[in-house]
Order: structure tokens, then C-alpha cells, then sequence
């Protein structure tokens, strides 16, 4: 059986509510099978919780009205804008153990109207789109030279098309990578040479394949920690590892 959620609080309706929005019915996606405590009907997917029962959206008296997933800003908030009553939709997400929100219901007639100056507009709005990410674009642009020219000087023997390579993969939007937290965007040390040694782990040594045979990261990790140590001193400038030990072992031998 499916854990319960918690019953929502006003402060989850206050942010789940689109900004300057506040207020309003809260309507819930149940995460298990729920019935109408009033009429019987079930299961149900939307729902009103009214004293800790569930009423399904006609005894609710939100019957009449239509959902709108989200997705879209500008339309959601102008719905929002031209319908007299509305609610906001939200579901429990147990993995995060919050509410989220998946949309709003608005009158059917706001709907049209907020469809009809959407389309008056969106030609503006795309050109506006388009602004903003040749903008962003030209952002990322430079962001990700500067950060393959720290790779190139931390770094002098590291090709200039794979340095580029690694800053252009650490510094994808909404990514999460190192390139884009905030020691990435500073170009610091650190941060610079963590997106080099993920690159060399990936690329440089059978690391995804560890990983694929079952071994857990830790060990794969230990596994390949001399080859990534290998590829990095390389490209700092100094001689291979291997080449060195070799010529520090003869001489002790002649010794």
C-alpha cells in the first residue's frame, strides 16, 4: 500500500500559487485511490480536501472548471487573470517529500480569452525568446573560452580542442555541473580542474565501463585513480609516470 501524504497546510497553497496569486481552493492529485466522501464516486483524480475528507471537484463546486498542466507561464497566468475563481493543482512527491505543482483549474471561457491574447502576442514573444537567447548564447559564448583558457594555462599540455571540449560540457545550463555553480562561474582553481579530472575519468580510462560490470563507484574510482593521475601530470607539463618510474628503477638496479 501506498504511504499516505501529509495533509497540505496553507503554506503549501501559498507556494504552489503562482506569484501575486495567493489564496484560493487547493486541489490535490492523490498519490493512492481515494473516493468522494460525499457522493461515493472514485477513485478519483482531483480532489478537495474539506475537514480531512476528499470531495471530488462537482460536490466541491469546482466541477465547472477546466485543467491546465503546467508548462506554460504566460498562458497559466493569464488564465489565472481572466477567471473569476480558480485553483491551484498540487501532488505529493514522496522521493522529495513535498508538494509539487502540476497545474491550475480556471474557467473554460478564461481559458479562451487567455488563449486568444496569447496568440495576439506570440509572434512578439518569440522574437522576445529569440533575443534572449542569442543574449545567453553570446554569455555562454565567452564564459566557456575563459574557462578553456584557465584549463590551457593550468594545464599547458592539454589539447586546445579538448579543453574546449571540457568547459563547453561543464558549462551547460541547468546542468548542475561544476561549470555552473558558483566557484565555476568565478573560475576558481578548484573548480577548474574537478571538471578537468571528470573529463579524464570518463573519457581517458575505463571508468563507465567499471561502472557497467557492477564494480561501485568508490572502488572504480580507486581503480582508475593512477591513469587519471597520469593523463593530469601529462598535462601539466611533465614527463610520463611510467617512463620515469622505469628510468628511477634502472638506475637503482646499476646501483
Amino acid at each position: 500500500m501506498e504511504p499516505t501524504a501529509p495533509v497540505p497546510t496553507q503554506s503549501v497553497t501559498a507556494a504552489a500559487a503562482p506569484s501575486g496569486r495567493g489564496g484560493g481552493p487547493l486541489v490535490l492529485q492523490p498519490v493512492r485511490r481515494r473516493h468522494c466522501a460525499a457522493c461515493r464516486r472514485g477513485p478519483l483524480s482531483l480532489l478537495v480536501l474539506e475537514g480531512g475528507a476528499p470531495r471530488c471537484l462537482d460536490c466541491a463546486d469546482l466541477g465547472h472548471l477546466v485543467f491546465l498542466p503546467r508548462g506554460d507561464t504566460a498562458l497559466t497566468r493569464r488564465s489565472r487573470e481572466e477567471s473569476t475563481l480558480s485553483a491551484v493543482v498540487v501532488r505529493f512527491n514522496r522521493r522529495k517529500a513535498r508538494y509539487e505543482r502540476q497545474g491550475v483549474l480556471v474557467e473554460e471561457a478564461a481559458l479562451a480569452r487567455a488563449e486568444a491574447r496569447c496568440l495576439a502576442d506570440a509572434e512578439a514573444r518569440r522574437r522576445r525568446r529569440a533575443r534572449d537567447a542569442r543574449r545567453r548564447s553570446a554569455l555562454d559564448e565567452r564564459f566557456i573560452a575563459a574557462f578553456a583558457a584557465e584549463i590551457r594555462r593550468l594545464f599547458p599540455g592539454c589539447p586546445s580542442d579538448r579543453a574546449s571540449e571540457i568547459a563547453a560540457h561543464a558549462s551547460v545550463r541547468g546542468s548542475g555541473r561544476v561549470g555552473r555553480s558558483a566557484a565555476g562561474r568565478a573560475l576558481s582553481e578548484g573548480a577548474v580542474v574537478s571538471a578537468v579530472v571528470a573529463s579524464v575519468r570518463h573519457v581517458d580510462t575505463p571508468y563507465d565501463r567499471l561502472l557497467m560490470n557492477g564494480m561501485v563507484r568508490h572502488e572504480a574510482r580507486r581503480r582508475i585513480a593512477p591513469a587519471v593521475e597520469e593523463v593530469l601530470h601529462l598535462w601539466r607539463g611533465g614527463e610520463p609516470l611510467e617512463g620515469r618510474r622505469g628510468t628511477e628503477g634502472s638506475g637503482r638496479r646499476g646501483q
